[in-house]
């Protein structure tokens, strides 16, 4: 397991990465609430992902990177 290397992206690579995690994590609790995950840890790493983003495009968006 490889931490994604979200450091390289542009912006606009960000973004989308962003939206398509969300929709990910969106998939994985549906089918948490109705019983079918194999990976309990999935959600929990998507989410992790996720607020990794957020922290980059933060830190974009402050001038910080």
């Amino acid at each position: 397991y490889m931490k994604d290397n979200f450091r390289d992206l542009t912006y606009e690579e960000l973004h989308s990465k962003l939206d398509e995690l969300k929709k990910k994590h969106m998939d994985i609790r549906f089918n948490s609430v109705l019983g079918h995950v194999d990976n309990p840890v999935l959600k929990r790493n998507v989410r992790r992902k996720i607020a990794r983003l957020k922290t980059l495009i933060h830190e974009k968006d402050q001038g910080i990177r």
